[in-house]
């Protein structure tokens, strides 16, 4: 667990211009790491913090993660018992790093996918990426990580976060970049349009739907 302590300084300090694909898979897994502190320590197996988390420690990413932290809320409550005993829902151990590995993957590539996009493929249409899908797979992660810790494996969480990572990398950079960056996802939450938020809660929903369809799909391969 130790090395999800280290500094998040770099990826905190690149919000005054458009961050490289780089910096935004840092950001990425530093949002990550605060998400499963957050988890670890609402299900009572986290551990003391140093930095205080992201969200106590201020600054853009500091704003990102407590925006990050409200819309998973948001989407756990909606159906709290989807986003829980994910290892069991996925009917996997979590004690092979390849397996969490895998799982973890397969499960973004099903929540992201639409008919015209293949898993094989590097790239993806950024007509099916939402910030909704994006917070469910940072729910999964909190979730995957909180199953791991349990069943005594806290190495895996960061194996999930290096995923994290990878996932974004492949997958997501561009479309992030193109809406100006991580900071694009507050906007779930500071605009004011009644209608935006009912947008908000819709495409929530529909990824709770693409995760349990996910789930459903990383079953039926494992057969």
């Amino acid at each position: 667990m130790e090395m999800l302590r280290r500094s998040s300084v770099f990826a905190a300090e690149v919000f005054d211009r458009s961050p490289t694909d780089k910096e935004l898979v840092s950001q990425a897994k530093a949002l990550c790491r605060d998400y499963i502190h957050s988890r670890l320590n609402r299900a009572g197996v986290g551990w003391s913090n140093p930095d205080h988390g992201l969200a106590a420690s201020g600054g853009t990413l500091g704003e990102i993660s407590s925006v990050l932290l409200w819309l998973g809320d948001e989407l756990e409550y909606l159906r709290p018992n989807v986003y829980r005993n994910v290892a069991r829902q996925l009917n996997i151990t979590v004690a092979s790093e390849s397996v969490v590995s895998d799982a973890f993957l397969a499960v973004a590539a099903d929540i992201f996918s639409t008919d015209g996009w293949s898993r094989r493929s590097l790239c993806m249409h950024w007509t099916c990426i939402t910030w909704g899908k994006v917070v469910s797979l940072y729910a999964v992660a909190g979730a995957l990580a909180v199953d791991c810790v349990r069943h005594g494996h806290p190495a895996m969480v960061h194996t999930i976060v290096d995923c994290m990572g990878e996932f974004v990398r492949k997958s997501l950079a561009s479309w992030i970049k193109r809406k100006g960056g991580w900071v694009d996802m507050t906007k779930c939450v500071v605009n004011t349009d009644p209608s935006f938020r009912s947008h908000w809660l819709v495409t929530a929903a529909c990824a709770c739907g693409h995760y349990l369809k996910a789930v459903v799909l990383y079953l039926l391969r494992e057969k």
